[in-house]
């Protein structure tokens, strides 16, 4: 029997392979990754040090004990070249591979601004666990880390980095952190509180290049400024891997395109996690990846479900001032901000006043299940 293929291990890939041996225990099942395989929560990354955890206190599960427990394959540290969907083929290490079904699991990779001087291959991008292992190695000694990039990723690891009585600058050209999700009261508490904890802010700023200093780095701002650092970590966002899709003819717009049983243009190949657009919907976080996991273990397994997205607010962990949001899915509004700062409740309502999107800081935080009850689902 030819096997049901996975590429990657990521939440995603272990998502869905999880939830199929619910419903189907026989069918082989072989996944792919690039790394070592190991199981971890990516989310964890970005507060192991607040939370006292090494690199390898953050793995879970290595692959082989998961290849056992789910009676599945992971080829480690393999790379996918191609996909053939008219043979059903995938090109692993140069050999290929049949498959009956495809799942397309491999994420996304860490954007990157352009920059000059001659230090710019010491910049870090953290997006596995192995990028994470490099950075801790680095961080060794650090006393001042220069993060670019002010929005969720960037707000967490600055907090991170501040409970480790780490010094730390954020450079973003916007106005205020996480401006993107956030309506500006909201995201002027999350700086105040940050800056409480020891993070200088840039904001309306641009890195223009990084230079060796010694042991350390300079690096220069477009505004002027010049700031001195141990390490400088790039967290400007993600572009979703649609390479491989791509160059197999399949359909794609930010992630490769998929319909609500999370099938692609090509009706045996799937996709779901960061590296999927379903239905139009762009949602790069934990709780949309789960219940695509759910919906496809079962319609891979011959029930087919479609994906359902419930309302699944996003919760940033910056314990400095905590931020749940529910960004509005591109429908004309505007903010309606209560309270006094760090705790805000901010709507987003439409033109007939009906609450479409949110965001809750500091103790309004502990409102959440309110806003959930009356705030529209994603995908009902």
């Amino acid at each position: 029997m030819q096997p049901i293929v996975v590429i990657g291990t990521g939440l995603a890939g272990y998502g869905v392979a999880r939830e199929f041996r619910k419903h189907d225990r026989h069918t082989p099942l072989i996944l792919i990754t690039r790394d070592d395989g190991a199981s971890y929560y990516k989310p964890d990354l970005s507060e192991a040090l607040t939370k006292g955890n090494a690199p390898e206190d953050l793995v879970k599960k290595p692959a082989a004990r998961m290849a056992e427990e789910l009676d599945i394959e992971v080829r480690a540290d393999s790379e996918v070249s191609d996909i053939d969907t008219g043979a059903r083929t995938v090109t692993v290490n140069g050999e290929a591979l049949a498959y009956t079904k495809l799942v397309l699991a491999n994420g996304a990779s860490q954007l990157s601004v352009p920059l000059g001087g001659d230090a710019v291959a010491d910049v870090h991008h953290v997006n596995s666990l192995a990028d994470y292992r490099v950075f801790r190695r680095d961080l060794n000694g650090a006393r001042r880390v220069l993060i670019i990039g002010a929005g969720l990723i960037g707000c967490e690891f600055a907090n991170d980095l501040a409970n480790a009585g780490i010094a730390v600058d954020s450079v973003d050209p916007v106005d205020w952190p996480l401006q993107r999700l956030l309506p500006e009261e909201a995201g002027r508490a999350l700086q105040s509180a940050l800056a409480e904890q020891g993070v200088q802010w840039h904001l309306g700023d641009t890195v223009s290049s990084v230079e060796r200093d010694g042991d350390g780095f300079r690096v220069s701002l477009s505004g002027g400024g010049e700031v001195s650092v141990d390490l400088v970590l790039s967290a400007v966002g993600l572009r979703p891997n649609t390479a491989l899709a791509e160059a197999a003819g399949l359909r794609t717009a930010t992630g490769v395109s998929v319909d609500r049983h999370l099938r692609s243009s090509d009706p045996q190949v799937y996709a779901l996690g960061d590296v999927a657009e379903v239905e139009g919907q762009f949602l790069p976080f934990v709780m949309p990846l789960m219940n695509a996991a759910r919906a496809l273990g079962r319609t891979l397994a011959g029930e087919d479900t479609p994906v359902r997205y419930p309302v699944m607010p996003v919760t940033v962990k910056t314990p400095a001032c905590p931020v749940i949001v529910y960004p509005p899915r591109g429908a004309a509004g505007q903010w309606q901000v209560a309270g006094e700062a760090p705790s805000l409740e901010a709507r987003y309502v439409d033109a007939a006043g009906n609450l479409i999107g949110y965001a809750l800081t500091g103790e309004a935080t502990g409102k959440r299940g309110q806003y959930m009850r009356e705030a529209p689902p994603v995908l009902g």
